[in-house]
C-alpha cells in the first residue's frame, strides 16, 4: 500500500500560485479545470506554445514577445519557443529596487551579512561598468572560482545583464578540476576568492591561481576577493601577462542607472558541467529565455515561491542547483546563501538557519536528509514559516520521506525533484493539488511530457525503465561548447531513442502519476540479464544501525555480472559473517534474491562527487582493472585506492 503522508488544506491549494495560474489560464482559454493537476499538465503538454507563452504572461516577465509561440521543427531540439522575443536575463531578476533584503550570507564561521536590492543593483551596476572597462563584450566568457557567496551571484549577474557568458566552479575543485573546464571554454576574466571555509579549516584559493592562469591563457584579467568577513591574504604571487584587480577597485566606481540591453530569447547565458566521472567534462552551454521561463514556472507554480518569500538551498556555486537558487530573485524572493560544513560543530546546523532566518523553502540532497535520519535528529524548532523542503541530488528513500514528517515538520510540503545540470532544472517535481505519498515524486513538471520507456521504446506504467521526454521544451541546452555538428550532444541524449530526449535515469511510472527514481540508468545492475536499480539495495543496507552507507555495483564474471556491495561500517562494528548473513537477508526479503550480493565488502570510505552523488562506474571501472579518467571530478579520489586489486574479486 502507498502511504499518504500530507495533503495540502484547501485553504493553501485556493492561495497557491497554482490557483492563480489555473484561473489565469481559464479565463484565457475558457476551459475548467477544477483544481485537477492531471488536467492541467495534460493541456500544457497539448498546448507546448501556448503553455510558454502563459509563463511569461502570468510571471510578468519583462521584454519584448514575439507574436509566434513556437517555430516547430522535425528535430526535437530544433523546436524555438517564443522566436523573435528578446529579453534581459539580469533584468528580470532585478525587478525590486527598495531596501529590503534580497541576499543574505552566512559562513560556517558564523560570519553573516545582508544584501538590499537597492545595493545588490549599485553593486551590479558597478561591475557592469567595470566589464565593460577592460573591454568584455558579448558571448565572452567570465569564469569564476568562488565560494557561495553574494559576490558571487554580483558577478554572474552583472555578466549576464551585458550579455557575457557565464560559468563557475566552487573551490573545493582542485587546480586539474578548473584547468580542464575553463580551459574548453576560454575565459577572458576569471574572478576568485583568497580563500574559503570547510570544516573548521581555512584553505588557500589563491595559492593555486598562478598554475591556473598559467595553463589556461585565454584569461587575461583576475580579480581577487577578499572572503567576506575576512581581510585580504597578502602574498605576493606573479601572475604573467595578466592584469590583476581587487575587489576593492571595483568597490570605488561611481554606479550609472543600468540600461539593459535585450538579447534574443535563445541567448547564451551559462555553461556548466557534466560531472566528468567517465572521461572529461561536458560544456553545456545553456541559454537565458529557456532557463528564466523553466526557472519561473518550477519555482512559482510547483514551489509556491512569493515575493518575499526567504529561499535557501544547500549548494555550492559548481552545482546546477546555484543557478536554480539565484533565479528565485526573480519572483522577488530573498534567497539565502551557504558556504561551509553543514553540519559544523553540530548536525542540525542548517536546520537552525532555517529557523532563525525564517526560510519559506529549505532545499537539500537526499544525503543529507538521510544523514539527519542515521544521527536521529529530532528537531528541536518550529519553523512556521517553513512551507516547502525540496529533495534532490540522488533518490529519496521512503524512509527519507517519513523521517521529515515524523521528526521535521508535519504540516509541510515535501517536494523530491529530479531533473540535471543538462536541463539546469527538473523533468518531475511536486505541485500543492495533490497529495505527497512516501517514495515517490508527485508528478510531471508543467508543459513536460515525461514517460518510462523499455529498451524497445514502448512507455511502460509500474514497471522500471528509461526516463525520456517525448516533447521539446525551453531549457534543452543550446548546445556543447566546442561541438562540432553537435555530435557529443546528439551522442548524450538522442542515441538511445530516436528524437526523444534519453536522460540516462532508471525510473518508474505509476498509474497515479508518480515517479521513483532509482538512480542513473548507466548504473544499473544486470546479474542474469534482470535490470536492477542499486537504490533498492541501498535502502535495505542503510536500514542497519551498524552500517554508514554503502555503494554497490555490477562486476563481470563468469558470462555474468555479480553484485558486489562495498559497506562503511559505524564506529565500534567490525563485518563479521552474523552482519553478512543478516544484510543479505533483508536484501532478499524486502528487495528480490536477485539483488542478494555475491560479495559484502567493508571500506573505510566511498568515493563521491562535489555534491555528494555516489560514483558508481568509477568503483564498477576500478574492481575491473579499468583506469579512472578525471579522478578532479572527485570529492575524495584518495579513497580510489582501496577498491583496488581486492583478493576478494578474484574467486
Amino acid at each position: 500500500m502507498v502511504k499518504k503522508l500530507w495533503e495540502a488544506r484547501p485553504s493553501l491549494k485556493h492561495s497557491s500560485n497554482l490557483y492563480k495560474y489555473e484561473k489565469f489560464i481559464s479565463n484565457k482559454y475558457n476551459q475548467k479545470f477544477d483544481q485537477n493537476y492531471k488536467k492541467i499538465l495534460n493541456w500544457s503538454i497539448k498546448n507546448s506554445g501556448e503553455f510558454w507563452s502563459t509563463i511569461w504572461d502570468f510571471c510578468k516577465v519583462i521584454g519584448i514577445r514575439g507574436k509566434q509561440k513556437i517555430k516547430k521543427s522535425n528535430i526535437f531540439y530544433k523546436n524555438f519557443f517564443l522566436p523573435n522575443s528578446k529579453l534581459n536575463f539580469t533584468e528580470n531578476l532585478l525587478t525590486k529596487k527598495n531596501n529590503s533584503k534580497a541576499l543574505t550570507f552566512l559562513s560556517e564561521n558564523g560570519f553573516r551579512e545582508e544584501r538590499s536590492w537597492k545595493q545588490l543593483i549599485i553593486n551590479v551596476s558597478k561591475l557592469i561598468i567595470f566589464l565593460k572597462k577592460i573591454k568584455i563584450k558579448e558571448k565572452d566568457r567570465v569564469a569564476a572560482y568562488m565560494p557561495n557567496i553574494i559576490e558571487t551571484v554580483e558577478c554572474f549577474l552583472s555578466t549576464s545583464a551585458i550579455g557575457a557568458i557565464w560559468s563557475s566552479c566552487s573551490p573545493d575543485f582542485g587546480i586539474n578540476g578548473i584547468i580542464e573546464r575553463f580551459s574548453q571554454i576560454k575565459p577572458k576574466v576569471l574572478f576568485v576568492s583568497d580563500r574559503y571555509f570547510y570544516n573548521g579549516k581555512e584553505i588557500n584559493v589563491i595559492e593555486r591561481i598562478p598554475e591556473i592562469v598559467k595553463k589556461i591563457n585565454s584569461i587575461k584579467y583576475l580579480i581577487i576577493i577578499s572572503y567576506p568577513g575576512k581581510k585580504f591574504i597578502k602574498k605576493k604571487y606573479k601572475f604573467n601577462k595578466i592584469k590583476v584587480f581587487f575587489w576593492d577597485d571595483i568597490k570605488k566606481i561611481k554606479p550609472k542607472k543600468i540600461n539593459f540591453k535585450k538579447f534574443d530569447f535563445e541567448k547564451e547565458l551559462a555553461i556548466l558541467y557534466s560531472s566528468g566521472t567517465t572521461g572529461k567534462p561536458k560544456c553545456i552551454c545553456h541559454k537565458s529565455g529557456g532557463v528564466l521561463l523553466q526557472h519561473l514556472k518550477e519555482h512559482q507554480l510547483h514551489c509556491d515561491i512569493k515575493e518575499n518569500d526567504n529561499i535557501f538551498y544547500f549548494t555550492t556555486c559548481g552545482w546546477m542547483m546555484w543557478n536554480w537558487l539565484v533565479s528565485a530573485l526573480a519572483s522577488k524572493a530573498s534567497i539565502v546563501l551557504f558556504d561551509g560544513f553543514p553540519m559544523f560543530k553540530k548536525k542540525d546546523l542548517l536546520l537552525e538557519i532555517v529557523e532563525k532566518e525564517k526560510i519559506s523553502l529549505f532545499g537539500v540532497s537526499a544525503k543529507y536528509i538521510d544523514s539527519l535520519n542515521k544521527a536521529n535528529i529530532q528537531s528541536k524548532y518550529k519553523f512556521k514559516k517553513l512551507r516547502t523542503v525540496c529533495s534532490t541530488g540522488s533518490p529519496l528513500s521512503k524512509e527519507g520521506f517519513e523521517y521529515i514528517y515524523k521528526n521535521i515538520k508535519k504540516d509541510v510540503h515535501l517536494s523530491s525533484i529530479s531533473g540535471g545540470t543538462d536541463i539546469v532544472s527538473c523533468f518531475v517535481l511536486g505541485n500543492l493539488y495533490e497529495p505527497v505519498l512516501s517514495g515517490q515524486i508527485q508528478n510531471n513538471g508543467l508543459g513536460m511530457n515525461v514517460k518510462v520507456f523499455d529498451d524497445n521504446g514502448n512507455s511502460i506504467e509500474n514497471k522500471k525503465g528509461e526516463l525520456v521526454c517525448i516533447n521539446s521544451f525551453p531549457s534543452m541546452p543550446l548546445k556543447f561548447w566546442n561541438d562540432k555538428n553537435d555530435l557529443k550532444f546528439k551522442k548524450a541524449y538522442f542515441n538511445k531513442y530516436k528524437n526523444i530526449w534519453h536522460h540516462g535515469d532508471y525510473a518508474k511510472k505509476n498509474t497515479n502519476g508518480g515517479i521513483i527514481i532509482y538512480g542513473r540508468s548507466d548504473a544499473t545492475l544486470n546479474p542474469g540479464g534482470v535490470r536492477l536499480g542499486t537504490s533498492e539495495i541501498y535502502s535495505e543496507v542503510e536500514k542497519f544501525k551498524e552500517i554508514r552507507e554503502s555503494i554497490a555495483v555490477g562486476q563481470s564474471w563468469d558470462n555474468d555480472i555479480r553484485i558486489i556491495l562495498f559497506i562503511v561500517l559505524n564506529e565500534n562494528y567490525n563485518l563479521n559473517e552474523n552482519l553478512m548473513l543478516k544484510i543479505k537477508n533483508k536484501i532478499k526479503i524486502n528487495a528480490s534474491p536477485r539483488h542478494v550480493p555475491a560479495k559484502i565488502i567493508s571500506v573505510n570510505d566511498i568515493p563521491k562527487t562535489k555534491n555528494g552523488k555516489l560514483v558508481e562506474l568509477a568503483v564498477k571501472n576500478l574492481i575491473e582493472g579499468n583506469e579512472i579518467k578525471n579522478k578532479e571530478a572527485l570529492a575524495n579520489p584518495e579513497v580510489l585506492e582501496q577498491y583496488k586489486n581486492l583478493e576478494d574479486l578474484k574467486y
